[in-house]
């Protein structure tokens, strides 16, 4: 076979032949070097032209519309005149007949498809927080991020009905208080199991039995290092049993196989959590008058802050009514007006932990664990100082 140029060559366009594919075949090298390409298997697709009169042969859809916007014709003749579209063609967009008016005419068109080098449209929320449409889906959304982009507070109190377990529990803690130690032991187990489970939960880590369990065992070794050593070492046993805890949560982060950010994120809510419930334990270390008036008004004070008020009124109603508490049970148990200082800074306390089960959308679950037992955990070292100060 000899290599000589395609004859039927010249009956298609030139004008719609790459520059250099012209030149080359003004070449004979070049000619032989293309007409080889052209008759092997592997030829370069493209250096070929697509063949003319392709585009009115395909079945495809026309869009000329979108082109007499740019001021192309779409039989590739030169600028369209005015007037001209689909009908002075004699081929109309699928659907409308010549003539009629085509879309866009009542309102915006829609959108076409990309062309092979165009980058594809963004589809969804341009927002810096919404990620780009994917098959996988996009990252969640937390409940407390929506409620900041639509402008609004991502705390949400407990409510009444954890205001009103707090108060029995807090009750409870002050009746067994008067009764003895051991008594009052059984409450506060209580309040540090639902204290270790309710932050966890408050964290977004759940279930997390390990962490609940070894916080909770903290709290256990706790009490009973307290109740072996008595009360006049109640910090030496709370402060050593809190260390021993810190150091056992480490080694057991540090054994862990997750990603080291997971096991920072477990490390410091195994902590807390421990923290948390540990020093619940000061309770059990204060004066028992000290612990009767402060939880009676950790139970007042948050009975308060749950009426339908304003934030800053609920606080001072709050504070108020917990101040009074204090000065009533005081009167009962020997404390006298000096329970007011007690009852007030016990309040403070468990309106801050209030706050803090309150904080990032929670859920029920947390609101009856970590609503119901961080106030009167968070109260405990109050009790145990403003008790030592006023008795």
């Amino acid at each position: 076979m000899t290599n000589q140029p395609y004859e039927g060559y010249d009956q298609y366009p030139q004008q719609g032949w790459p520059a250099h594919a012209q030149q080359g075949y003004e070449d004979p090298q070049a000619a032989q070097q293309y007409t080889q390409q052209w008759q092997g298997q592997t030829w370069e697709t493209q250096v070929q032209a697509p063949v003319a009169g392709a585009a009115e042969t395909s079945y495809l859809p026309q869009q000329t519309y979108d082109a007499e916007s740019q001021g192309y014709d779409p039989g590739g003749q030169g600028p369209a005149a005015p007037g001209q579209g689909p009908a002075a063609y004699g081929s109309a967009p699928y659907g409308h007949a010549a003539g009629a008016p085509g879309p866009g005419a009542y309102g915006p068109a829609p959108a076409t498809p990309p062309g092979p080098g165009e980058p594809a449209p963004a589809v969804g929320p341009t927002s810096s927080e919404y990620g780009p449409a994917t098959l996988a889906g996009n990252a969640r959304v937390t409940d407390a991020q929506r409620a900041r982009l639509e402008g609004r507070s991502p705390v949400i109190e407990p409510g009444m009905q954890p205001a009103a377990l707090t108060a029995l529990l807090g009750l409870l803690l002050s009746g067994a208080a008067a009764v003895g130690s051991y008594a009052l032991l059984v409450p506060l187990v209580l309040l540090q199991a639902v204290t270790a489970a309710g932050w966890f939960r408050l964290n977004g880590m759940w279930p997390a039995r390990q962490g609940i369990a070894l916080a909770f065992l903290g709290a256990l070794v706790a009490d009973a290092a307290l109740l072996t050593a008595g009360r006049e070492h109640g910090p030496a046993a709370i402060l050593g049993t809190l260390g021993v805890w810190v150091l056992l949560s480490l080694v057991l982060q540090l054994r862990s196989h997750a990603d080291p950010d997971e096991r920072m994120y477990g490390l410091m809510a195994t902590v807390a959590s421990a923290a948390l419930a540990i020093v619940a334990t000061g309770h059990l270390a204060a004066d028992p008058d000290a612990v009767t008036v402060g939880a009676a008004a950790v139970a007042v004070a948050v009975l308060a802050r749950a009426l339908p008020l304003p934030t800053p009124a609920s606080v001072v109603v709050a504070l108020l009514a917990a101040a009074g508490a204090g000065i009533a049970v005081g009167g009962m148990t020997g404390l006298g007006a000096k329970g007011a200082l007690l009852g007030a800074g016990a309040a403070v306390c468990a309106l801050i932990g209030h706050r803090v089960a309150s904080y990032d959308y929670p859920s029920r679950f947390v609101h009856f664990t970590a609503g119901v037992a961080l106030p009167l955990a968070a109260a405990a070292p109050a009790v145990y100082i403003l008790g030592r100060a006023v008795g």
